[in-house]
């Protein structure tokens, strides 16, 4: 057996145009799946950076509310009842809006504000690049993100500590930089106190976004979850249920799934087609090879076999490159985080799977085509 697998990798590789043909049918399909697959991901996290930004256990938000982008404003009254509650450690406010801001040049850039507690600065930004948390206190601080700094910076504005300008016609001073996963809508993010942020704000009756919650020491989350949820006009969700909530709610309301699967169907179309017809013209071209080994004693069970090594083998150099591409890719644009990008452990081990498959059926072609080999096909 080893001498016929040996002389399928040599039947393979000295067929260098359909080799290369399988190869690069395969690289190309596995680089088209996993790449579109790891910019989906990187999308559905790009929903739920919020919940990356802000550290919290668990979210409590008005009972309408279906996911973290889209908060119902609640009163601020709902702190307090929260607050009540047997199993609850401590208890702050956050508020979470879009609000414009004025450059020095007259040109406008939204912003997504983050209010955070001021006495414990919970919810503030975790990754500081200039200046410190506790600058929040001071008159008309915040501290703005690296994506600020890009978008500003491509409107002719360098923003440095100390630089100052309006939000929703209000002074603001900037007094640090941090570093932010990107939203989804691609605002920058800029961070301030809760009351400063309610200043900016044009008035209204129900300000308060969310209520971040810390469980006493001993009490699971699952159980003040449940105490929260017991509270009239009241949900609260752990970080990843919401994490969860949110994705599922982008999968019902919007159409960047079906945009993406029908991407990821076409590659493995394009996959099963090419390399199917490729592997099919292989073993066509070597029937005679194939007869003279049936003449010489090889039953058709080691002739399928050799068959589908030869597959299989081709597949697994084609979906190493192609992994080989979408890494590069990955490490191209991780950095400037556009487009979003991530490629979870569980991506490449199911294009490895859709891969394996595509390939038994390009085998299973040629194990079709093997039923037609006949000893005396070698004298003909």
């Amino acid at each position: 057996m080893t001498g016929l697998i040996r002389l399928a990798f040599l039947m393979l590789y000295r067929d260098r145009a359909k080799y290369l043909a399988l190869v690069g049918g395969l690289a190309f399909c596995t680089f088209l799946i996993a790449q579109q697959a790891g910019v989906f991901c990187g999308v559905m996290l790009l929903t739920t950076s919020t919940l990356r930004n802000v550290g919290a256990n668990i979210w409590v938000a008005d009972s309408r509310t279906e996911q973290i982008n889209s908060p119902v404003s609640m009163r601020d009254i709902e702190v307090n009842r929260v607050r009540s509650l047997p199993g609850v450690a401590w208890a702050v406010p956050i508020f979470l809006g879009v609000l414009p801001a004025k450059l020095p040049d007259g040109s406008v850039q939204n912003l997504q504000i983050v209010g955070v507690d001021s006495g414990s600065f919970v919810g503030a930004p975790k990754v500081m690049i200039e200046g410190n948390i506790q600058s929040l206190i001071l008159p008309e601080a915040v501290i703005m993100d690296q994506v600020a700094v890009e978008k500003f910076a491509s409107r002719g504005v360098q923003l440095r500590v100390g630089s100052r300008f309006e939000i929703n016609d209000q002074e603001a001073t900037v007094v640090g930089f941090c570093r932010t996963r990107r939203s989804f809508s691609g605002f920058p993010h800029a961070f301030t106190t809760y009351e400063r942020a309610l200043e900016w704000v044009p008035p209204q009756r129900k300000l308060l976004s969310f209520i971040l919650v810390q469980a006493k020491a001993g009490e699971s989350e699952q159980a003040v979850v449940a105490q929260i949820n017991g509270l009239s006009g009241l949900r609260a969700f752990t970080t990843d249920g919401f994490r969860l909530e949110t994705m599922r709610w982008f999968f019902r309301n919007t159409g960047i799934p079906v945009a993406f699967s029908v991407v990821v169907i076409i590659g493995a179309m394009f996959g099963l087609w090419v390399t199917g017809q490729a592997f099919f013209l292989f073993v066509h071209d070597n029937l005679r090879h194939l007869a003279s080994m049936a003449a010489m004693g090889a039953t058709q069970g080691r002739l399928a076999v050799m068959v589908m090594f030869q597959a299989f083998f081709a597949g697994a150099v084609g979906y190493g490159i192609g992994l080989g591409l979408t890494a590069g890719f990955g490490f191209l644009v991780l950095p400037a985080e556009t487009p979003a990008f991530y490629l979870p452990w569980q991506l490449p081990v199911a294009v490895g799977a859709l891969v394996a498959v595509i390939c038994f059926f390009a085998g299973g072609l040629g194990v079709w085509k093997l039923r037609t080999v006949e000893p005396a096909m070698v004298f003909k």
